[in-house]
């Protein structure tokens, strides 16, 4: 046979009633994006859950409000599927509706938006919710942030971990369960990191607080300092780091910076992320990175060039992919034992500092 038609035959089956999503993603999506979809779901249960392997995930797009958070993220949050986050605050923000009683609901983006606006709902698309959910998502926030643990300056991923604590207390009080990304990310030990902590309305709410004196504040270096230190004891404790792209923009940049920032800022040896996923709608040649491929990616040091055989980008809206990607992945593989890598920072970050300064030394 010719070597370009050893390719696995098209012929499937004809779809039965009661096929599962696993038959059916590895069956029937056997070309175009269908197929970039069967790869990237079969690379993340295949070798991105391999036991040695960190897997951090970005998240853009409003996907808490569509319930992606409930469906998808916290489950794959506490089967262990993913280990470190990156995510827009708007994402952060709209999960908080959920466990503090609120609800969302299904709507149809041809409504007439001014008459929405009189009658005080909020529109995201297709979904529909009360303008008084923003203002007592506000008040819950300002609330919290009043306490005296939150008088410093501490990295995002402390700020979440302190609003999943009170978001957690509060869906014990309301007899809820499973609404929150934050809580689940609380309960698991899995840092959830902004990109730009100012832009969204946590962050507005933060900044609001700050005119009256609290004392909170964001420390972006340590952002920049803990993920890079997370991607750098993956690979030194012998294991590998994998990212999975849900969408583009700040999150995902943020997420592949951090081996940059271990080799050409910090000057530490390393090659890049080793499994690369990305569920994209975004052009290649616009020249904004929420559609730059894996292999630009490889010029910037972001993903090792060996590696390239496991990098997927599926050009597929991740309200389709995400659902498919979880469901296929619980039903091929077993939980994972959680990494916990919250309370581990400042382990991560000795170990960062300590070879930063070896590096300067041989530089010097």
């Amino acid at each position: 046979m010719k070597k370009f038609l050893s390719g696995r035959s098209i012929s499937p089956k004809p779809i039965e009633p009661g096929i599962t999503i696993a038959d059916l993603v590895d069956n029937t999506f056997l070309a175009y994006n269908g197929a970039r979809l069967r790869e990237g779901c079969k690379l993340f249960t295949e070798k991105m859950l391999a036991p040695d392997v960190t897997i951090g995930m970005s998240l853009t797009g409003a996907l808490t409000p569509a319930g992606l958070g409930m469906s998808a993220i916290i489950p794959l949050i506490e089967n262990g599927f993913i280990d470190w986050m990156v995510s827009t605050g708007a994402n952060l923000y709209h999960d908080t509706h959920f466990p503090l009683g609120h609800s969302m609901h299904q709507g149809t983006f041809q409504a007439d938006d001014v008459r929405l606006r009189e009658e005080g709902i909020v529109r995201i698309y297709d979904i529909f919710f009360d303008y008084e959910v923003l203002l007592e998502t506000d008040r819950f926030y300002r609330t919290i942030i009043e306490s005296s643990e939150f008088q410093r300056t501490m990295s995002t991923s402390e700020f979440h971990h302190l609003v999943g604590k009170y978001v957690a207390e509060r869906e014990r009080a309301l007899g809820l369960t499973h609404k929150s990304l934050l809580s689940a990310a609380y309960s698991a030990g899995v840092p959830v990191y902004t990109s730009s902590p100012g832009d969204s309305s946590i962050g507005m709410n933060v900044a609001a607080k700050a005119l009256e004196g609290n004392q909170l504040q964001f420390d972006v270096s340590a952002d920049v300092n803990e993920t890079a230190s997370i991607v750098l004891d993956a690979k030194r404790a012998g294991g590998k780091s994998a990212v999975v792209i849900m969408g583009g923009g700040s999150p995902k940049n943020f997420m592949l910076q951090t081996e940059p920032q271990i080799q050409e800022v910090l000057g530490i040896d390393e090659k890049g992320h080793d499994y690369f996923l990305q569920f994209t709608d975004a052009r290649t040649d616009t020249g904004g990175l929420s559609g730059a491929t894996p292999s630009e990616a490889v010029s910037w040091g972001k993903v090792d060039p060996e590696k390239l055989p496991d990098a997927v980008t599926c050009y597929c809206d991740s309200t389709i992919a995400l659902p498919i990607m979880t469901a296929y992945s619980l039903a091929k593989h077993k939980s994972r034992p959680l990494k916990r890598l919250f309370g581990k920072r400042a382990e991560l970050m000795a170990e960062l500092k300590s070879e930063f300064i070896a590096a300067q030394g041989q530089d010097s």
